[in-house]
């Protein structure tokens, strides 16, 4: 290639993985004015300012993680420093799944998303209250507490920062006002012409009187015919009822049917995913679209603000029990230990969604002229042990972990003190 041109950054020798522009291979990447300015084999050394040596690591557009919780102190110990789980973790976008609602947005804007190094998005909740720690509070999320008009016209006119509407389908709100609330979200999403991302398995303990007639096996039956192509149905894996895999150790039949008319599968990794139903659903051929961490105050070792709950009153079956510190980067190696390849994997947290945002001209992808978000991994091969809040262990025979990554030109090491370290097997 021509030598005319002057690089600020290149990054060199390193294995490029693009799905949107179908690279996969030995290659460069120049960075000039924090975008991309070449992705080519061979590009001379002398025609950069800085020069990187990747050579045996990844390269990859940024990572997109699809289920953040960084509405930090507005939601209490949920949420998180959106660096810390962003461009200190490898990722440099981020999607904040039901923190800010209607009247929270202004704040979220004001004070996360502006400021942050990381790229931060939203999925407005469909509750007034949205994720100011509503595990403990589950009174606030009946229908009472949706207004459609207000966050219709909040979505609508933030669409640069809002890209989806957040709602819960499980069986702790369906015991107490049945079906009404997940209507009202699929109501937003559609005037809103946004996806809507709902959260199946439990979140909230049963009422004091019972289950009320409610089956959380039936669930999703109801309510995928309520969802648009584009939809979004996430925690496929978890651990807890009401989700891709019933009583009876079934992947509900619905779910593939969905799959055909465009719905999405999110993994929204967290606190809920069990190896262990995540083998039936993948052997069942259910393929997640996106993968979302779901990092929260919960799951990783962060103090609680003062006068917060530091206990759940339903502690032995507190969706958040367990301590198992994980990262985006670590949900792909949970992936792959579960039988998916690193081609099937980096489309979950790249070119997909960046197409679920709505955003793939701009993010998700490594094209000349796109801004320079990168993210570089490394990967070890061995045997290490990977383990679930079920104590369900898997052996990953490759490990990947953050190098660095590169967020509109800006490098930013891997640092965060919420990465987990390898565990031999």
């Amino acid at each position: 290639m021509s030598v005319t041109a002057s690089f600020d950054l290149l990054l060199r020798g390193g294995r490029v993985i693009c799905p949107a522009s179908g690279v996969d291979g030995i290659k460069d990447v120049a960075i000039r004015n924090g975008r991309i300015a070449a992705v080519a084999s061979d590009i001379l050394p002398t025609s950069a300012k800085e020069v990187v040596d990747v050579s045996g690591k990844l390269v990859l557009p940024g990572l997109i993680d699809t289920h953040a919780h960084v509405y930090q102190y507005v939601s209490g110990r949920f949420g998180m420093n959106p660096d810390m789980v962003g461009v200190q973790s490898g990722v440099t976008t981020l999607v904040d799944q039901g923190g800010p609602s209607c009247m929270t947005l202004p704040g979220f804007r004001h004070f996360i998303a502006e400021p942050s190094a990381s790229r931060v998005y939203a999925f407005l909740s469909a509750y007034l209250v949205g994720g100011l720690e509503g595990h403990f509070y589950p009174q606030l999320y009946s229908p009472d507490g949706v207004d459609i008009d207000a966050t219709v016209k909040a979505a609508t006119a933030n669409l640069d920062i809002v890209r989806g509407i957040k709602a819960h389908a499980e069986i702790g709100g369906f015991a107490r006002w049945g079906i009404r609330v997940i209507e009202m979200a699929a109501e937003i999403g559609k005037r809103a012409d946004l996806p809507v991302y709902v959260h199946f398995g439990q979140l909230w303990g049963l009422p004091e009187s019972g289950a009320n007639g409610e089956d959380a096996d039936t669930i999703l039956t109801r309510v995928i015919p309520l969802l648009r192509e584009g939809d979004v149905l996430a925690h496929p894996f978890t651990r807890h009822p009401g989700g891709f895999v019933n009583r009876e150790g079934e992947v509900h039949p619905v779910i593939q049917a969905a799959l055909d008319r465009g719905l999405k599968v999110d993994v929204g990794h967290g606190s809920h995913f069990s190896y262990r139903l995540a083998k039936k659903a993948i052997a069942a051929g259910i393929i997640p679209s996106t993968l979302g961490a779901d990092i929260h105050g919960y799951n990783t070792h962060v103090p609680a603000p003062a006068g917060t709950p530091d206990q759940h009153e339903d502690e032995e079956n507190h969706p958040f029990a367990g301590q198992a510190k994980f990262s985006l980067v670590q949900a792909m190696s949970s992936m792959m230990a579960l039988g998916l390849s690193l081609e099937q994997v980096v489309p979950m947290v790249t070119s997909n969604p960046a197409k679920m945002l709505g955003r793939s001209e701009e993010i998700g992808a490594l094209k000349v002229g796109m801004g320079a978000d990168v993210s570089v991994l490394t990967e070890k091969n061995g045997r290490f042990v990977l383990k679930d809040n079920e104590k369900n262990e898997v052996i990953a025979e490759r490990l990947l972990q953050p190098a660095f990554c590169l967020r509109a030109g800006t490098r930013f090491d891997a640092v965060a003190p919420i990465l987990p370290q390898a565990v031999a097997a």
